[in-house]
């Protein structure tokens, strides 16, 4: 039976410390699913026009017992930096998308591979945050940090690429690349994900497969959060009409996305109300991020985004 290929991708941007960091333990990931059974290696993107990377991934590359690519991608934006992992890997089968700043669990690759040997299709598993300060009392009542886990073996509608293992056949067959027109506001990965779905293949959940980001003082602030809220709604609603195949199905689209918005504006502000009155810090602030993520669902359905890689932020 031909051996698998598998490659690990990782973007970075001016976070020299977190590329250093990542990479040995991306190596050990990659030792132990070649130990497994898959050939398996490592691919970093920098998308930093001056490359400035190179010499930490090509240092730690040169006493590697793993086969590691660097490449620079000088067009700004994460999704060009994600097509380029793409373009860079034709010969590959299954190709696992991690950040820079995340670090994963003993055995992760492994257990996305096995989950997509019995799954079939792509594979997404849970990210759990650490703080190099721990946030304020606010920000953990409203749970901005805590994403929703599923049963192994759910399927997801969409994914984002810090956790995700893609089988590259669909979507090479399909001409599929992630879209530069939301590379500096986000979401680029989630209209990749809902066009693979639309069509037809699946992306099954994996929750043993965890990985750690690490989040930074800079992240854990109100502002910040609810800035993220705030766009993690854009992305889904702006996203729709480029998944739709007729104008009747782009208003239906639409519609709902912008109803579920209202539906998390009335519902987020009851609850602030609620809060205010029971003098709950959680429910007022578990409002505040609901009323955040549905302003952005209805302001995404207008075309607003908010523009969260571009330069001068961190990607």
């Amino acid at each position: 039976m031909t051996t698998k290929r598998a490659r690990i991708g990782v973007l970075t941007y001016r976070r020299p410390q977190d590329i250093a960091a990542a990479l040995p333990e991306l190596a050990r990931e990659a030792l132990r699913a070649t130990a497994a059974g898959w050939e398996t290696d490592i691919i970093v993107v920098d998308n930093d026009a001056d490359a400035s990377a190179h010499d930490t991934v090509c240092e730690f590359a040169a006493g590697s017992p793993v086969s590691i690519i660097y490449r620079c991608e000088s067009t700004a934006g994460i999704a060009a930096a994600r097509n380029r992992v793409l373009e860079e890997s034709p010969e590959v089968d299954l190709l696992a998308f991690i950040d820079d700043d995340e670090r994963p669990i003993e055995g992760w690759l492994v257990l996305l591979l096995k989950a997509q040997l019995q799954f079939g299709g792509s594979v997404v598993g849970p990210v759990i945050s650490k703080f190099d300060v721990e946030p304020s009392p606010w920000i953990t009542a409203g749970r901005f940090f805590v994403r929703r886990r599923v049963p192994t073996g759910t399927l997801v509608p969409a994914a984002a690429t810090n956790n995700l293992l893609l089988d590259l056949a669909p979507i090479n067959a399909a001409g599929l690349r992630f879209d530069v027109g939301f590379g500096l506001s986000g979401g680029s990965d989630t209209l990749f994900t809902r066009k693979l779905t639309k069509l037809g293949e699946r992306i099954h959940w994996c929750d043993e497969a965890i990985v750690y980001d690490i989040v930074p003082r800079d992240r854990a602030t109100r502002r910040w959060v609810m800035r993220r809220a705030f766009r993690s709604g854009t992305s889904w609603s702006a996203t729709s009409p480029f998944i739709a195949e007729s104008l009747s199905e782009r208003l239906r689209l639409q519609v709902g996305d912008f109803s579920n918005g209202l539906l998390r504006l009335i519902g987020g502000a009851a609850r602030i109300v609620l809060g205010t009155i029971l003098r709950r810090q959680d429910l007022r602030a578990r409002g505040a991020r609901t009323l955040a993520r549905g302003a952005g669902l209805t302001a995404g359905v207008f075309g607003v985004r908010y523009f969260e890689y571009a330069r001068g932020k961190k990607a």
